[in-house]
């Protein structure tokens, strides 16, 4: 998708999905950061992949939203700062919606409320054109953070919509809300998968 919506031959597509247990290691991962061997989180039926996003290491896995706008950058002048914020945008508006207070906590990139985290944001880009994206905590097992230092920030925790509200969001309203989340921030066409 990446190489068709840089050869203008596709429009920019957000894909929207869930993924099975894993934890991915982005082009700043410290190996002090994961804080079990890949053997034993196999065991725990938990795959881990290098991969060349941004950041260090993250948990993905069921009842966490994962976001990868494949988008032609220049909607926001190629700017790669204006694009981080306004992904944090898009997810704060959506966190919003559920009455939620989120905020930015410089100089960490993603999403918190108070001081746990609730978004991730990992990206890369190739030729103006983004790949990778966020992993917003819906309903996932937030046990599965403490394998690891997320982000590899020290000494903050996670959180997720669930667990703020204190009771089960599903991920089909989670999807709805991020997509008028990013509605409200890009005002662009795009295609969704």
């Amino acid at each position: 998708m990446v190489d068709k919506v840089i050869a203008k031959e596709a429009p920019s597509t957000l894909i929207l999905v869930e993924h099975p247990p894993v934890i991915t290691l982005g082009a700043s991962f410290h190996p002090e950061n994961l804080l079990h061997s890949p053997e034993s989180l196999a065991d725990r039926g938990i795959e881990v992949h290098p991969n060349d996003r941004g950041g260090d290491v993250t948990y993905h896995g069921p009842g966490q939203l994962i976001a990868y706008p494949i988008f032609d950058l220049e909607m926001v002048g190629k700017d790669l700062h204006v694009w981080l914020r306004n992904l944090e945008q898009a997810v704060m508006d959506t966190v919003e919606s559920f009455d939620l207070k989120p905020r930015r906590f410089a100089p960490h990139t993603g999403v918190w409320i108070e001081d746990k985290k609730v978004c991730a944001i990992g990206i890369k880009v190739r030729r103006w054109v983004s790949m990778h994206g966020l992993a917003l905590n819906v309903n996932p097992d937030l046990a599965a953070f403490d394998l690891i230092v997320p982000c590899g920030i020290q000494g903050y925790g996670v959180t997720s919509l669930s667990q703020e509200l204190g009771s089960p969001v599903p991920i089909s309203l989670a999807k709805e809300r991020l997509l008028l989340g990013f509605a409200g921030v890009f005002q662009t066409e795009w295609e969704t998968c």
